[in-house]
């Protein structure tokens, strides 16, 4: 990590690896939490391999939804680790997306109370990286990892 471009997170997440990636890999349990409450999320796509698509709209009063992000997913290593950028979009065409470009990577790792939960955002200059954080990159990262732990540790995987 590299603290004049990038910002990070951790939390610990009191559920089993498998319940997190699942709430990071299927669309359903994904729109659950993926925005701040009190956000809608609807997915269009969320296809977790490498080169797949990742797209969502949001909407303040589950009406109209509105384009959220459209980023393509470049690493996949089951229950280990995730990286996508918006950089690239859903097609993997180059873009320049507002409010910054940025790649980030989520580690799920072991840890005696469940997942060790890591968030790494990476920019491409310093100046992104502020902006990032003076949009409220932990106030609102920080909320969508609280939501997801509030869905992992309520969560069963589906038969």
């Amino acid at each position: 990590m590299n603290p004049d471009l990038d910002l990070a997170l951790e939390r610990v997440i009191k559920a089993p690896r498998a319940t997190v990636w699942h709430a990071w890999t299927d669309p359903s349990a994904f729109a659950t939490w993926w925005l701040p409450a009190p956000l809608h999320c609807r997915v269009d796509r969320l296809e977790v391999r490498p080169g797949g698509g990742m797209v969502t709209r949001m909407s303040e009063d589950g009406g109209v939804f509105v384009p959220h992000m459209d980023a393509c997913f470049v690493v996949v290593e089951e229950m280990e680790r995730l990286v996508f950028t918006n950089a690239l979009d859903s097609g993997r065409r180059p873009t320049r997306p507002a409010p910054v470009a940025m790649t980030a990577e989520i580690t799920f790792g072991e840890h005696p109370d469940g997942t060790a939960y890591r968030i790494v955002v990476q920019h491409g200059d310093p100046a992104d990286r502020a902006r990032h954080e003076e949009l409220g990159f932990e106030d609102g990262w920080g909320s969508v990892a609280a939501q997801l732990a509030a869905v992992a540790e309520g969560a069963t995987l589906p038969a």
